[in-house]
This record gives structure tokens, sequence and C-alpha cells, in this order.
């Protein structure tokens, strides 16, 4: 682990940016520009496919999947983003685990406010059950909105009686539209990415006028998480969003969920997809891959319980 990194990595996500919002359209360019710097693994390949009727990237390892395929879903504030900006993260989780796995290009506000996010994520599931895939071969993964979505869309699953996935990874998840956590404020200047207002201003986006206070919008602070798969959240310390995860963690605990909750020090929002440039970056990768092996591997293998 090198602080020197760390470092570098700071500076560049505190390049200056322009005073004051920033249009939809600016918002979405720069994101782009700035994913499209992160390295992705050469020994993939991809495919553009659809899923619960939205486009979707199917990404495989170059010599061919194991059993096993991870729903990714990708982060952006539900305003900005889309498979092929979080492809650092999808290709790095494909290559080090031989799963498949599709990304899904979800509904984005504001021209599809909340629920149309939930809805497509949910309809992406059901397809891949209603194709025969075994829930216990099946992982939800994703980052920031994307993280979020991983534990919103259980929620939608289970209201619905449909079987829950092996597992959750989320990376730095957004899960609490009410903004009530404490590093919310105790972070503000420490977080090189986020500031209050500008998640405030995105998260608007995404609302809609709709009340936060309520499960499918803020999962960390109100959701009833009986029954979900075993989860893991990586978080960094440094993110204004770190107790989104720190309280949904300690939630999935009170009722029993398997949940390893995986903070690393000194690093930002979705560290992770600074794999190749910064050491704690791929070995959260390693940990995610291990975890998401172990937990598909023990369902498939499990036993069938005695009626």
């Amino acid at each position: 682990m090198s602080k020197e990194q760390r470092a570098r990595v700071d500076a560049m996500m505190r390049q200056p940016r322009p005073e004051g919002p920033r249009s939809v359209e600016a918002l979405r360019a720069g994101f782009t520009a700035l994913m499209a710097r992160m390295i992705v693994p050469g020994n993939i390949r991809t495919t553009q496919t659809t899923l619960g009727n939205r486009p979707a990237l199917h990404v495989e390892p170059d010599g061919g999947s194991r059993a096993g395929t991870i729903l990714y879903f990708h982060g952006g504030g539900f305003v900005f983003g889309s498979p092929e900006t979080a492809l650092s993260l999808t290709g790095h989780l494909v290559a080090k685990t031989g799963f498949g796995a599709y990304s899904l290009d979800y509904r984005l506000a504001p021209e599809h406010p909340y629920p149309a996010a939930i809805d497509d994520t949910l309809s992406a599931y059901r397809a891949l059950l209603d194709s025969g895939t075994d829930p216990s071969t099946i992982a939800f993964a994703g980052d920031s909105a994307g993280g979020g979505l991983t534990v919103t869309t259980c929620l939608a699953a289970r209201d619905a009686s449909l079987p829950l996935p092996a597992a959750v990874v989320a990376f730095s998840p957004g899960l609490d539209a009410t903004r009530t956590g404490e590093s919310m404020d105790t972070k503000e200047g420490i977080d090189p990415i986020f500031t209050r207002n500008a998640l405030e201003y995105t998260g608007a986006m995404y609302l809609a006028g709709a009340d936060p206070h309520q499960p499918l919008l803020s999962p960390a602070v109100l959701a009833d998480l009986t029954g979900f798969p075993p989860m893991l959240v990586q978080v960094g310390t440094n993110e204004l969003l770190l107790d989104d995860s720190t309280r949904l963690a300690a939630r999935a605990r009170a009722v029993g969920v398997d949940v390893i909750l995986d903070v690393t020090a000194d690093v930002p929002h979705v560290f992770q997809s600074f794999a190749g440039v910064l050491d704690e970056a791929d070995e959260a990768l390693d940990r995610a891959a291990l975890f998401l092996t172990q937990r598909i591997a023990a369902e498939r293998t499990a036993p069938t319980a005695a009626p």
C-alpha cells in the first residue's frame, strides 16, 4: 500500500471544476471522460445485448466463463454513467472470478426518475430467472448508486416474492437519500469527489419530489433486511457516504444477515476503479472476487434441507 499512490489519486480527483451546478449533459460527459482513464483488463470480451428490455453489456473472460453470473449495476448518482463507464470494475471482477457479468444500462434521471432504475434492475433480474438461471448462481454487484441498487433490488425482489441472489457486493453504495449520516458533515472537504450540495443536486433529479423516507430510497436507515443473502460492503474512510455503509451493515447484522463491512483507510469513493494504479484497489477487488467465488460455490454445493 502506497501513501504516494493515494495522494496521486486524491489530487487527480480534486482537479478544478466549474463553479456552480453543471448541466446534466456536462455531468455525463465529464464522468465518461474520467472513467475512460481507468484500466480495463485485456483478458475479457464484451458483447452488447439486452436484459429485461434494457440494453446491457455482457462481459466474459476470454477463456470462457465458469458457472455463475454477476448482475452489475453501474454508478453515477442515477443521473450519469453506463455499463461502459463501469467496465474497469466489471472487467476486473470477471477476470478475477471467471464468472460472466451482465452490466445493465438502466434508465437515468432526470428523464426517468425514481423508481425507474429499480424497475429496470428488477426486470433484468427477473429476465435472468425466467431464462432458467438458478438464483443460487447469481450475485448482485454495483458501485455508488449502483451499489445502492444491489440492496434496493433485493428489497424489490423480496416484495415480488422472487428468490434472492446468492450474494451482494456493494462498492461505496449510496443508501440514504435522507442524507442524515454523520459522515455527510465530518468528511466534508476530506472527500475529494463529493460535497453535500453536489449529492443533493443530483439526488433531487432522481427523487423528483418523492419522499426520501422510504426503504427503496434510504435502506441504510429504513429497510428491513431480514432474509438477505450474504453481503460484502466496501467503502473508504474519505467518503461523505461512509455512514451509508456502516449503518446498512449494522442493520444487516441486527437481523442475522451474514455481512462483511470492509473499510479501507484514506481512499475515496469507489476507489476500486483505480485497479492497476492503487494497491488498495487491487486488493479490495481480490477480496470481492474471493467473496463471490466462495458464496456462489457454497450455494451451488449446499445440501438440500430436509422437508
